[in-house]
Order: C-alpha cells, then sequence, then structure tokens
C-alpha cells in the first residue's frame, strides 16, 4: 500500500474516533483486526476482532464528553506507519483511577497502524 493510502485511512480513522463514530471506524478495519494499547510499557487493553473492537469503542466513547486525537508527526515503513499523537480529552465520567468527570487529559503518543488489503489490520497505542 503507498504512503497517500496509509494517510488516507488514518487521516479517515482519526476523525471518525474524533467524531465518536464507532461505526465509521470500524469500517476502515480488517475483520480480524489487532489493537493493544500501552501506558508506559505496561500492556493495559487489547482486542481481536472486531466485534471486540467494537466493544472497547463503545465503552470508550461513554467516557468522554469531547476528545481530539491529532497527528504532530507520521513515519512510513512497508505496509505500516507511526504517528506521533497529541491527545486532548474532557471525562464525561468519574474512573476507577480517582480521575473526576471534567478533569481534562492532555498526552502525547504514539499510535502503530499496520495495513492490508486496503484496510487497517493492527493498531498499537503507546503513551
Amino acid at each position: 500500500m503507498n504512503h497517500s493510502n496509509m494517510k488516507y485511512l488514518i487521516d479517515r480513522y482519526l476523525a471518525s474516533y474524533n467524531a465518536f463514530d464507532v461505526d465509521g471506524m470500524l469500517s476502515l478495519l480488517s475483520k480480524d483486526v489487532r489493537f493493544e494499547n500501552y501506558s508506559g510499557d505496561q500492556l493495559t487493553t487489547a482486542t481481536t476482532g472486531i466485534a471486540e473492537f467494537r466493544q472497547l469503542a463503545e465503552q470508550s466513547k461513554l467516557l468522554f464528553s469531547e476528545r481530539e486525537q491529532r497527528i504532530t508527526g507520521l513515519e512510513f515503513g512497508h505496509d505500516s506507519a507511526i504517528a506521533t499523537i497529541a491527545y486532548r480529552g474532557t471525562l464525561a465520567a468519574d474512573v476507577p483511577n480517582g480521575l473526576l468527570a471534567g478533569t481534562v487529559l492532555d498526552l502525547q503518543g504514539k499510535s502503530e497502524f499496520s495495513f492490508g488489503n486496503g484496510q487497517i489490520t493492527r493498531i498499537v497505542d503507546r503513551s
């Protein structure tokens, strides 16, 4: 897959994420998509397949009243890309780690995307 097609898929994915459009996100993913989230070096969440990803995405969107992932850098490999991400979100509900509704999260991280057959096959978020 060429770089412009990969960037197009990433841009559409992030636009759907920012708009809380779970169906839009899912339309870009392979049926066996793998998602992993790391905080530091600790794996905090992992899903395999569209059904598990949908469940996580639906749960996650309830936690925020607003959220935005913005690309600040993008590096391409062969059928892969690493996006440097600026993340900002406002919690809509209290969360178990003690953060309260209304708390603004302002984070930096990286998202690694892998591609196959014109779709996103893997996403690894690191913060």
